[in-house]
């Protein structure tokens, strides 16, 4: 069967003043259920609220534009709300089960892109929430009469409980309504900055390559996913590389545009395309990627649905082919002595962060 691996960009679940929810259906992009893997995108406005809700999957949520995100969970098998705060490059792991709500405290809009493993989901490749409150709230759907029991409340009460919240998922709160105030001494743990870590590997004038795991990172582990970000600058390329830890690569174009070639099986080139901000891309387990920068440069960040990923690399200093005897590169190449030391020399004299073609 034909893989589709069209890059695709998210569609409006809801939309409202307080903002919007933004999905990748299954049934648009057949690939995510079949690999077990989603992503949804989060818009706060000024002062935008996303009511108390929970998932049926596992994520990560990647701050790609705001200042002033607050966040507030329970995490499973915890009584206690911790509150956090949110900027660009945050990344902040989503156990599936936890209750959470997002608040966005700053003068510009919040973007939050969440991309996670489905394998759990009541529909395979998207994530499903359940709320506490609103329109959708849970409560609001149970009987009357066992609300009244359960809470020993009179109808009138329950109709208040039940009822006075309109909103949907999002609402937009008054100036004058008090939230509570991140915990920024529990943030550290809970939270982190992939935007401010050393990179594994950078390249003056070429970009960078930045991966998150639970060695940095001990609450990803919670989630079961890693996180990689990609930074090239104009016309620059990330080298061709795969996964070879089984799993699969979730990327999300977040900056710039470029274009993205991945290989498959039987060798056969199964994505040439251009990409641009908001287009998601799932890698098959094992396929070989490659991203190129366009004119303005591009960045990506993507999951892996493995908490100890490895990568090999396919050029640059640390390749498979630096590792190859040059007897076997010239027979399997069906190359000379003095062409596969000319081939050696090139592929292994950058990082696989190549420069642009002068």
């Amino acid at each position: 069967m034909e893989l589709d691996l069209t890059p695709k960009t998210a569609q409006p679940l809801l939309e409202g003043d307080g903002g919007g929810y933004y999905i990748w259906l299954s049934s648009q992009v057949p690939l995510l259920a079949k690999t077990n893997v989603g992503a949804g995108q989060l818009v706060l406005q000024p002062r935008g609220f996303a009511l108390p809700h929970y998932a049926d999957s596992s994520k990560v949520g990647i701050v790609t534009e705001g200042t002033d995100g607050v966040v507030g969970m329970i995490l499973p098998n915890t009584k206690k709300e911790i509150v956090l705060k949110l900027k660009k490059g945050d990344v902040i792991p989503v156990p599936i089960g936890g209750v959470s709500w997002w608040f966005n405290d700053g003068d510009s809009n919040l973007n939050i892109i969440f991309l996670g493993e489905t394998s759990t989901a009541h529909v395979l490749g998207e994530f499903t929430y359940f709320f506490l409150s609103g329109v959708q709230g849970l409560l609001g759907s149970f009987s009357s009469d066992l609300i009244s029991k359960v809470y020993n409340f009179n109808k009138d009460e329950v109709n208040k409980l039940t009822q006075s919240q309109k909103g949907v998922v999002i609402i937009k709160l008054e100036k004058d309504q008090p939230m509570p105030k991140p915990q920024l001494g529990l943030t550290k743990d809970f939270v982190y900055d992939i935007d401010a870590k050393v990179p594994e590997i950078e390249a003056q004038n070429v970009g960078l390559a930045t991966t998150l795991t639970e060695k940095d990172f001990p609450f990803i582990k919670d989630v079961g996913l890693s996180v990689i970000r990609v930074k090239l600058e104009s016309n620059a390329i990330k080298a061709p590389s795969n996964l070879i830890t089984p799993g699969i690569q979730l990327i999300y174009i977040a900056r710039g545009s470029g274009k993205i070639e991945i290989v498959g099986l039987g060798g056969k080139r199964v994505l040439d395309s251009e990409v641009k901000v908001g287009h998601l891309i799932v890698v098959p387990q094992f396929f070989v990627v490659s991203q190129i920068a366009g004119e303005e440069g591009l960045e990506s960040y993507s999951i892996v649905t493995t908490t100890k990923p490895l990568f090999e690399e396919l050029a640059g200093k640390t390749s498979v082919w630096g590792a190859l005897s040059p007897t076997v590169q010239q027979v399997s190449f069906n190359v000379d002595s003095k062409f596969q030391k000319l081939f050696i020399s090139k592929t292994t004299k950058n990082t696989n962060l190549i420069p642009p073609t002068i």
